[in-house]
Parts: structure tokens; sequence; C-alpha cells
């Protein structure tokens, strides 16, 4: 199979997958190294197509999402044990952390996809944030950041904003 040809099954595997697809996985598919998959990834994108990098592998974002409720929520804490308990509420209530957003002074708006809607999901994310050594992107921020969650209608969503503002994580407008 040739590159044209393997990039277009990863196209097509991506489109029909309703989970992030890790490129170790797609690597072992195809009998490639991981670095040729994100290679092939990058140029899928700058052949536009709309593919999302998140912690848990590859995804497309789909029509699936139709019957969901998308809404953002602006949040303050700090530390690691703050930032699982904080994604952990929101899962555990039945909603699905799509991004995390901070306003930089300098750069302005800086998102990240994070795709957390399980336990799993958010077990591998903590894992890695420790692994790594990485700083949240909240630390430019003082500990203030905005979440897109996906939640199945207003009233989930109102209880997981009662929750979050119970822990002191919510910062409200008022």
């Amino acid at each position: 199979m040739n590159a044209q040809e393997r990039r277009k099954k990863i196209l097509d595997k991506l489109n029909k997958s309703v989970k992030p697809v890790k490129g170790t996985e797609l690597s072992k598919e195809f009998d490639v190294s991981r670095q040729v998959i994100v290679q092939d990834i990058a140029l899928l994108r700058a052949k536009g197509e709309d593919i999302l990098a998140t912690p848990q592998g590859y995804i497309i974002p789909k029509a699936y999402k139709e019957n969901k409720l998308t809404k953002k929520i602006v949040c303050k804490h700090e530390g690691y044990d703050e930032i699982e308990d904080e994604l952990k509420t929101i899962i555990d209530l039945g909603g699905k952390v799509v991004d995390v957003i901070v306003e930089h002074p300098l750069y302005g708006e800086i998102k990240s996809s994070l795709e957390i809607s399980s336990k799993l999901d958010l077990q591998e994310f903590m894992d890695n944030i420790i692994k790594t050594k990485a700083e949240p992107l909240s630390s430019l921020t003082e500990g203030i950041h905005i979440h897109t969650i996906e939640v199945g209608d207003e009233k989930n969503f109102k209880r997981i904003e009662k929750v979050l503002a119970e822990k002191k994580y919510l910062i409200n407008g008022d």
C-alpha cells in the first residue's frame, strides 16, 4: 500500500469511529512508525480535513453530537488534585469535557482539546500530566480557565454547574 492509499484508509477509519483512535493503533494497523502516522495526519489536515488530536487519540468531530448540549463554564483552581476533582465531577454527573481554553495576555485564546468522558480517559490524562511533568494551561492564567462541556440536556448542565459552584471551582459573572 502506498502513502496516499494509507492516508485514505486512515481518514476512512477516523470517519467511522465515534471514539478517538490512538496513533499507536494506526501505526500497528498500517505497519508503519508512529512518526509516519503523525506526518499522515498533518498532511490530511493540510488538505482541510478536520482532525483533532486529543490525549486519547485522533478524532473527527461528528454530527453524532447533534443531540448534545454544548456549553462553556469558567473555572478557577490550582493543583493536580483540584484539576482531577473538577474533571471527575463533570464526568461523574454525565458531562464530557471537550476542551480547555485560557485567555493569555500576550497570545490571546489558547485552546486544547481534551475529550474526557470517562474515568479511564481522566486517569490517562492525569497519568500523562504527572509522567510528563506538564504544567496545565491554567497555570498561565493563575488558575482561571474555560471548559467546553457536552451534556444531554439543560437540567444535567445545571446540576454540573451547581456542584462545581459548591466546590468553589466555578466563577460566576454575578
